[in-house]
């Protein structure tokens, strides 16, 4: 599959500081990716320049193999994206902004542009300003689809959604990924919902993305120990692989990526009492992954794991 979004060395400063710092991403068709990341990561930044919406300090990025920030009119239209927040002309109706994307688009799909509306119940003629914030991004994501786009970029499309509208906005927008060769890319702080839709992500730790492989390697490849004392716990030493190492009590919990027989040897050689290796699901090995106070993390990036001093990485 050709790449659809293609990213090298994307770097954007804000006072100073490396809001995105070197992004490198190869996103081929037909993926769901998701990009990860805590409040003020980087995501959204990453996302506008992806979109030519802010230029960069460094680097480039590439949308369907032209430079974000020169794209033609006819690969603009291939292209739809859901803005956090969903902004909308809060004057009209429904039936007043489905015209007036529609006037917007050469690709529009009325049959489709009503389906979405109905399976909503969203009525044509409520004003927007008197939706609620589930009703705006449903009318958003009807907008974004009728267009027919190629490749769909959402900006935490479920942002202040309650856990019903939530499901509902996620249920449809798993009927649209599996319309042939639709290419997603959204950020997201809900790790449930990547969880279900996602089969790639991205993890940016303060600019850096430091994880960029399938979602199931993921969750599979990091580890938390617990490793169990009679005494205070001794100190845990360094090692390829420790992302975290903290004593509770007469705990010492280990947040390890790549879990093996050499990390299980280490921690034998501390003379435990026990040992328990745990399974975490996205949103724990997300927490124990990027919560601080952090070392050097590893990066993440494909299949098998190669874990580096500096980062967790892996293959598609």
């Amino acid at each position: 599959m050709p790449d659809v979004i293609v990213t090298q060395r994307l770097t954007k400063y804000y006072d100073r500081r490396a809001v995105v710092d070197g992004l490198e991403l190869r996103i081929a068709q037909g993926t769901v990716y998701g990009l990860l990341g805590r409040n003020g990561s980087g995501k959204s930044t990453a996302i506008k320049m992806m979109l030519g919406m802010v230029h960069p300090d460094r680097g480039r990025a590439e949308l369907f193999g032209e430079e974000a920030s020169r794209l033609r009119p006819q690969t603009r239209a291939r292209i739809a994206y859901l803005a956090e927040g969903h902004p909308l002309y809060r004057w009209m109706t429904d039936g007043e902004a489905v015209r007036f994307a529609r006037a917007c688009s050469p690709t529009w799909n009325d049959v489709l542009a009503e389906q979405i509306l109905d399976h909503f119940a969203l009525a044509r003629r409520a004003k927007i300003r008197r939706l609620s914030n589930g009703e705006r991004a449903q009318v958003s994501l009807a907008l974004a689809v009728s267009t027919e786009p190629e490749l769909l970029i959402l900006d935490d499309p479920t942002l202040g959604l309650d856990t019903v509208v939530r499901r509902d906005f996620l249920e449809s927008l798993i009927q649209i990924i599996q319309r042939r060769g639709r290419t997603i890319f959204f950020s997201s702080h809900i790790l449930g919902d990547v969880e279900r839709v996602a089969d790639r992500i991205g993890i940016l730790v303060d600019g850096v993305l430091r994880v960029d492989c399938p979602t199931d390697h993921f969750k599979d490849s990091i580890r938390k120990v617990v490793l169990e004392f009679a005494r205070t716990p001794p100190e845990f030493p360094d090692c390829p692989g420790l992302v975290s190492r903290r004593a509770v009590g007469r705990k010492l919990e280990l947040v390890l990526v790549g879990y093996n027989d050499g990390h299980r040897e280490l921690a034998e050689s501390l003379q435990p009492a026990s040992i328990e290796v745990i399974e975490l699901n996205l949103e724990d090995a997300f927490i124990e992954y990027t919560r601080g106070p952090r070392r050097s993390l590893p990066i993440l990036a494909g299949e098998p794991c190669d874990v580096q001093s500096d980062g967790i990485q892996g293959a598609a």
